[in-house]
């Protein structure tokens, strides 16, 4: 190997002697070199030890140099290969399993002397974030922690993921907004933010790091750092946090920790990380057990290793008790008692309940209102209170108005602290006020004016969402991250009375310098062996570029990565799970702009729709050529505006396709009711009833119906195309035919 930047000599002599030269030998830290050239005295540096395995050599300056380092593993049994950049070896200093430091351990008193000038620190308080991947383990590991902090009684019946607390991420597994809780160990208050693992719901991650001084990033022991883990590594080291790794679910057969630890800190040197920040603490953890330690062989009884290891490498807040109040809202809820309740960390002075402050903009306008109510954060509640110090994480009410990224200030003093800001979405859909036959049926708001207030009302909290007029005044454009994050506001719209029409998903291209640019997303794919060359073959339809294939563990199963345009994730996902027999998972986390590469066809087959003619629509590589003509020939002219379906003609109806209804269920005119097995929409009479002659028969036909698929609302939203709509209400989801555009067919 051949070091870059080098001559062959050179590095064939490092190769050569390298081994023979001392080692260890400690590393000359940046202050020695400046006070030697400066020849200012500077405080001692902390000892920096290199790994025994490294190889060094002492250049003519005399300061010593990593160059490569050797098979043999060091403490901690990681190996890492030759390093041919001298910061990465640079960085390489420390065995992580057994580590005592951290990146948030002071290096200089100098350095402690002159910020105690400008602010102070709270000893009693740590504020953290929980961040990771979807589904690698981390509301558990919250679970686990709350338990053993005694927040609940040794009697008390306790649920699973009790974080979770909203329906929907019950229903689905997943944590969809950041919630706030805090513990006590040893006489200091750990704040603690669970935040989501989906890229979809990215925003709720961004805007709550602002009140926290560190994260704990949890990475599963087999998966490794997955994309969502790349996003929000990212953001916490671009607010500069110290950041401890929690390697969970260290007790799976197929663990593989030195594997995740090397990944992981390739994340860091990729991320542009500073040598502090790649100096991290690691622990091993079982959530679902309780258990940590600092050696993935050696696990605690309980998780001790990981409340020292927040209370040694978690900083300590750093505060201005004596200026002007100051706290940015990061959070806002809504109390029917209470009203609006604003949370936020606490930057500086000290806030009181019934104390009068001013409320801040970004663009300082200003306006005075005045604290009802104070609460804290303690033991899994909000415990009300009379003052809040600076440095703690509280919760306002009293200011109706308030919205997040404001500042509420002091009333003669204050000024606005920068405001939050978060990435543009890449997704947007049409909403649009239900227009179907069974309108009103079983909704409560119907109208554009409840469907208004309310997307508009979503902005409030949602900071990655935004809302905007349409052509109409009945429709409204609606752009957020992805297809989920707007599917989770449809669903919530659904649960609370609302009725109303969803277009199909579209991606937010942008003009820069005269050049159409359309996102991109790093998609990575869970799939077995077995179902690996048509999960390749999918990808590659849709102009993915695979950049990364490796094997996960001893399972059989390979994880692929690409890099695609956002329109080819569009209905991605139930097809990858078709071609692997459900069993592959799909990941994305956005990625950056890339010039326009054209149209992506994302389905092959047509619709079956129940209305009066037939619409044939033909598919060639070239062009499309849109026939409509009556069907009085082949399949009789349906002679209904609604009705209900019969066995006898869903039997029939199933050979053109696959059908969404069953019997006895209510359709209207437009409506899709099943998928057609051959490009092009195909229109069926499913109420068509057996005719009644007085000749008798021997026997009726036994008619048997294949069983209808089950399709979700994110499966609806998937499947349609640009003439279809999804119906949405609070009891029913239909698709249907868009009829403006029917009309300009």
């Amino acid at each position: 190997m051949v070091n870059k930047g080098s001559g062959f000599c050179f590095s064939f002599t490092l190769l050569l002697f390298g081994p023979l030269l001392p080692n260890p030998l400690p590393l000359a830290a940046p202050q020695e070199i400046g006070e030697m050239a400066t020849g200012i005295p500077s405080a001692p540096p902390a000892p920096r030890l290199l790994p025994p395995n490294a190889v060094t050599l002492r250049d003519l300056s005399g300061s010593l140099a990593i160059v490569g380092f050797s098979n043999a593993p060091f403490a901690g049994g990681v190996s890492y290969p030759f390093a041919h950049s001298s910061r990465l070896a640079k960085q390489l200093r420390s065995s992580r399993s057994t580590a005592i430091r951290c990146s948030a351990t002071p290096t200089t008193t100098h350095e402690a002397s002159v910020s105690k000038k400008k602010s102070t620190t709270r000893r009693d308080v740590r504020n953290i974030a929980i961040v990771a991947h979807v589904d690698h383990g981390k509301t558990t590991l919250v679970d686990a922690m709350l338990r053993q902090a005694k927040v609940f009684r040794d009697n008390q019946i306790v649920q699973e993921r009790i974080m979770d607390s909203n329906d929907l991420e019950r229903e689905r597994g997943i944590t969809i907004l950041s919630k706030n809780t805090s513990i006590s160990y040893k006489g200091t208050k750990i704040n603690i933010i669970d935040t989501p693992g989906h890229s979809d719901f990215g925003g709720e991650v961004e805007r709550v790091l602002n009140m926290v001084e560190g994260v704990l990033l949890v990475v599963d022991s087999v998966e490794g750092p997955m994309p969502q883990t790349r996003f929000v590594l990212k953001k916490a080291l671009a607010f500069g946090h110290a950041v401890v790794v929690v390697v969970n679910k260290i007790d799976r057969p197929s663990a593989r920790p030195d594997f995740v630890i090397n990944s992981t800190f390739e994340l860091f040197i990729e991320l542009n990380a500073t040598d502090e920040q790649c100096d991290f603490q690691v622990i091993y953890a079982s959530g679902i057990k309780g258990k940590a330690g600092l050696s993935p062989d050696n696990l605690a009884d309980d998780l001790g290793p990981l409340f020292e290891a927040i209370l040694r490498c978690i900083p300590e807040p750093s505060i201005n008790r004596a200026g002007p109040m100051q706290m940015l809202v990061s959070n806002t809820e809504y109390d029917e008692h209470k009203g609006k309740i604003a949370i936020g960390r606490l930057h500086a002075g000290v806030l009181q309940k019934s104390m009068e402050v001013r409320v801040c903009t970004s663009d300082d306008t200003c306006r005075f209102s005045k604290i009802s109510e104070l609460f804290v954060y303690e033991n899994f509640s909000r415990v009300p209170t009379e003052e809040v110090q600076a440095g703690d994480i509280c919760a306002v009410c009293g200011i109706n108005d308030i919205m997040i990224g404001e500042t509420i200030a002091d009333k003669s003093l204050g000024k606005a602290l920068p405001t939050i800001r978060v990435e543009e979405p890449t997704v947007r859909m049409s909403f649009s006020i239900n227009t179907s036959p069974f309108v009103g049926r079983e909704g409560k708001y119907v109208t554009s004016r409840n469907l208004r207030d309310r997307l508009y009302r979503e902005l409030e909290r949602n900071l990655a969402m935004k809302v905007e007029d349409g052509e109409t005044a009945d429709t409204f454009i609606v752009s957020g991250r992805g297809t989920l994050h707007i599917t989770i506001l449809i669903e919530n719209m659904r649960r609370e009375g609302y009725e109303f029409m969803v277009g199909p998903p579209k991606v937010i291209n942008k003009t820069i310098n005269d050049k159409l640019l359309e996102p991109f997303e790093i998609a990575t794919v869970e799939v077995p062996e077995e179902y690996m060359g048509p999960v390749v073959e999918l990808l590659g339809k849709r102009r993915g570029q695979m950049f990364d294939m490796q094997g996960i563990g001893s399972e059989g199963t390979s994880l692929l990565q690409y890099k695609i345009p956002t329109c080819g994730l569009l209905g991605l996902r139930n097809a990858i799970l078709t071609v692997s027999r459900g069993t592959a998972v799909l990941n994305t986390v956005f990625d950056g702009y890339q010039p326009w590469g054209g149209d992506i066809n994302t389905r092959d087959q047509g619709s079956l729709v129940t209305s009066y003619n037939l619409i044939l629509v033909f598919l060639s590589p070239t062009f499309m050529v849109q026939l409509v003509t009556e069907i009085s020939m082949k399949i009789p002219q349906v002679a209904f505006e609604e009705g209900t379906t019969t066995s006898y003609a869903l039997f029939s109806a199933q050979e053109r396709g696959q059908m969404f209804i069953g019997p006895g269920m209510e359709v209207y005119k437009g409506q899709i009711v099943g998928i057609h097995q051959r490009p092009g929409d195909l229109s069926l009479n499913v109420c068509k009833k057996k005719a009644a002659t007085n000749v008798r028969s021997n026997k009726e036909q036994t008619v048997v119906l294949d069983t209808p698929l089950s399709y979700s609302l994110d499966d609806c939203i998937e499947y349609i195309q640009e003439d279809e709509l999804v119906e949405v209400t609070p009891l029913s989801i239909r698709m249907c035919k868009n009829p403006k555009l029917a009309k300009k067919r």
